[in-house]
């Protein structure tokens, strides 16, 4: 019985370790690569032991194969042949067929003398087996992702996909599927890479088909031949094939008109997506044409949102992921930032170990951390990040594995076609960030909080007023909450309003941090409150600095309690005390001088 398995066993052993193997997995079956993959890992393992240990069973799963899997067994004769121009000659030496009698189908594998009868051997099945309808998911119930809808950024209780946005091209799409449900027929939306053709087909099938309908949604290079009989046998009820980038399904094996013929028979229609230079190929090429889409019209839809799409984005307020994609796509359409945004997220969140790129992640995260304090987006230099960076003192540490010039090559670098995670901004030199990244931040404040440090630093970086009133305004947004429980927070707010001007505010944040025990603010709350003669105030905040060794508010309260020296000097020598009016003259000559009240 192993006669005709001796020589395969010994022709496929050497197309498994040899340069043939990648030829041989290419022009298999689709659903006989994993089989084969699994052969060949097996052989591999057993050949690290003993060759013959390997060769034996490479022979012994054939055996299986042949009683359990006949037609992988067939798969398999025909690659081998294909490779070797037929099986070669057993190990025991040469074998010739010879029949006689009966009838012969497929290919005959060497076996010595057959004799009548009618004999079928292994060979290429005319189709691959399918799934029965009945296992097909119904559209009410079908995954959008696990059918090729690219996966939007996602926070806890948001739906897997944002709301749907209309589409210009809807109301005609909408009519061709109706009518290919009605009638048969191949239904196709062409348009650029990530111009979000995929969920507006996906939109268009489940706005225009019952939920109850049967959806088969095959893998790239399925064979399709067996779908005419399959739907024969089925019982009523609607059915939908589903070919996302049809470019994957089309080929003698696939898609041909003969197929789509059947299915305009059966009245199922098919919903299908193509790349715009994969349709012009295959439509109006030569060498790639395919001829199941002669006479097709496609449904193109445009890569850039019209005027009248962008209205619809605005009206969609009430989710987060498009308001986000309406305030921070940026040069991007709405599809590439929502489509390409988690990638570079989590690109970007697992690039901070050492083996990674930790000074592009760095580089990212003061970029986002600048531009939400208040910085002009597209106006941050390089010299502005690499000051930035300073002020993540662990991050900065772990980063110096990485150089500057190597992390922001990182972070610049484009994905997907799209974007990098640092963005040019308006002028050389000079960033901004991704929009996705900005807006996940927002998102997520607690989980990436801006250094209280890097506001006063992003003050320093801006030039007009306008623009500090901005950092002033966002700090407020930020830190208003925490700083009623933090006193940093609180100083770094009473720090911001005196940089900006607004000296009552920075007053009442400084008092806030110094009561809760911060000197610095302490300092800052003296002086202020020295500045509009609240002395008596000023004294115990000053105290409280001086006490703590600031040394401009030791020489404040110094002045201060000199001039109140003075005045009950003065009364005590109008009063005649002879020791008060020798003690003023020098007194006189220090309080003169009026002190730097409030330091900038």
């Amino acid at each position: 019985m192993d006669a005709e398995l001796e020589p395969l066993t010994d022709a496929l052993m050497r197309i498994m370790t040899g340069d043939d193997w990648g030829r041989l997995i290419d022009d298999a079956s689709f659903y006989n690569v994993s089989p084969l993959v699994q052969l060949r890992t097996r052989l591999l393992v057993r050949s690290r032991e003993s060759p013959q240990l390997a060769r034996e069973g490479l022979l012994s799963a054939l055996r299986t194969t042949r009683n359990d899997a006949p037609d992988l067994l067939a798969e398999i004769v025909r690659l081998v042949g294909a490779l070797h121009g037929g099986i070669p000659a057993s190990r025991d030496g040469l074998v010739d067929n010879a029949v006689s009698g009966g009838t012969f189908h497929a290919p005959v594998i060497q076996a010595s003398t057959v004799n009548g009868g009618q004999h079928t051997y292994y060979g290429q099945p005319p189709y691959s087996s399918l799934p029965p309808i009945t296992a097909w998911p119904r559209l009410n119930a079908a995954d959008p992702i696990a059918l090729g809808v690219r996966l939007a950024r996602r926070l806890p209780g948001e739906s897997p996909l944002p709301h749907y946005v209309e589409r210009d091209c809807d109301p005609e799409l909408s009519h061709r599927v109706l009518e290919a449900a009605g009638a048969g027929g191949l239904v196709l939306v062409t348009g650029a890479p990530l111009s979000g053709r995929t969920r507006t087909a996906w939109g268009a099938l489940t706005g225009n088909l019952p939920g109850t309908t049967r959806v088969f949604a095959p893998s790239a290079g399925t064979d399709l031949r067996g779908l005419p009989a399959l739907l024969r046998k089925r019982a009523a009820g609607g059915c939908v094939l589903w070919l996302d980038n049809l470019e994957g399904h089309l080929g003698e094996h696939g898609l041909t008109p003969a197929v789509l013929a059947s299915l305009v028979h059966f009245v199922v229609p098919v919903i299908a997506t193509m790349d715009d230079e994969a349709y012009e190929a295959r439509r109006f090429g030569t060498a790639d044409r395919a001829r199941v889409l002669d006479g097709i019209r496609a449904v193109e839809l445009n890569r850039v949102w019209s005027d009248s799409e962008l209205q619809r984005l605005e009206a969609q307020d009430e989710d987060a992921r498009l308001r986000s994609a309406r305030l921070w796509c940026g040069p991007h359409t709405v599809p590439e930032y929502l489509a390409v945004g988690p990638d570079l997220v989590e690109e970007w969140r697992r690039a901070s170990r050492r083996d990674r790129h930790p000074r592009g992640h760095l580089l990212v995260r003061a970029a986002v951390d600048l531009i939400r304090c208040g910085v002009p987006d597209g106006g941050i230099s390089s010299e502005v990040l690499r000051e930035a960076q300073k002020f993540y003192p662990d991050e900065f540490a772990l980063a110096e594995v990485e150089s500057f010039d190597d992390g922001l090559a990182w972070a610049a670098k484009q994905r997907d076609g799209v974007s990098g995670l640092l963005v040019p901004g308006d002028k050389e030199g000079t960033w901004s960030v991704f929009g996705a990244l900005l807006a996940d931040a927002i998102d997520r404040p607690d989980d990436l909080p801006v250094p209280l440090d890097l506001w006063t630093f992003a003050l320093g970086t801006v030039r007009t007023k306008g623009a500090r009133w901005t950092v002033r305004s966002n700090a407020h947004v930020y830190l208003v909450d925490r700083a009623e429980d933090d006193p940093m927070a609180a100083a770094a707010l009473g720090d911001i309003n005196v940089i900006v001007g607004d000296l009552e505010t920075a007053e009442l944040w400084c008092r806030r941090a110094a009561d809760a025990g911060h000197t610095e603010a302490a300092a800052t709350a003296g002086a202020l409150l020295a500045a509009r003669d609240a002395e008596a105030e000023a004294i115990p905040y000053l105290e409280q600095a001086a006490e703590a060794g600031i040394v401009r508010s030791q020489y404040l309260l110094g002045m201060l309690l000199a001039n109140q020296a003075q005045s009950w000097l003065a009364r005590a020598a109008e009063a005649g005390h002879p020791a008060a009016a020798d003690a003023l003259p020098p007194l006189r000559k220090v309080t003169d001088t009026p002190p730097d009240t409030v330091k900038a």
